[in-house]
């Protein structure tokens, strides 16, 4: 790999484990940005899926649904690229709910692995039960809601700036065992 990619690598890495710090730090702007990604990803895949529906149409049946469908993601997609600060400040709650109804659905489903013989089914329980009244905690704090939001966005962005630079790191090890095995070759 060239010195040159290898060091536009490592300024990625560290530009993003820059931003991931400024996502912790910096919670409601992290929730804004968020928000404005979540329109720009829901506009753009609303308006693919619907060239697709007019594009198969004639040989797919339910056009009528998958149309419908991409309509609404279009029209969410600009509610909320339009009301960027309203799905910003929305976000912690439709988080928390989330959380609550999948610690909810665990719970629930634990029953079923007990009743197949899964001896650790009350680990899923528990842990179902945990989230469920972790969810509903957040609901009752949304300001610790953004916080772990803007934090879990923010470690994520840092893990991938130190996954650049560990690849890059990889990348000089690989070489130098190919350039170590080279040598040998050309010793014999």
């Amino acid at each position: 790999m060239k010195t040159s990619t290898k060091i536009w690598l490592c300024i990625t890495g560290l530009l993003l484990i820059i931003l991931g710090v400024v996502c912790i730090a910096k919670p409601d702007i992290t929730l804004i940005s968020a928000a404005w990604v979540l329109g720009c990803i829901t506009l753009l895949s609303g308006v693919a899926k619907l060239v697709f529906t007019f594009r198969t149409q004639a040989f797919l049946p339910n056009s009528g649904t998958r149309a419908l469908s991409a309509l609404l993601d279009i029209f969410f997609g600009c509610f909320f690229l339009f009301n960027v600060l309203g799905t910003a400040v929305s976000l912690p709650v439709v988080f928390a709910i989330w959380v609550m109804i999948e610690g909810i659905v665990i719970a629930v489903q634990s029953f079923d692995y007990k009743r197949v013989g899964f001896l650790m089914w009350w680990g899923l329980l528990l842990l179902g039960i945990g989230g469920a009244v972790l969810g509903f905690l957040g609901l009752k704090n949304l300001d610790v809601t953004a916080g772990v939001l803007s934090t879990i966005i923010g470690l994520g962005i840092i893990a991938d700036g130190l996954a650049y630079i560990l690849a890059v790191i990889g990348v000089n090890r690989f070489e130098k065992r190919i350039d170590n095995l080279g040598r040998i070759i050309d010793e014999q």
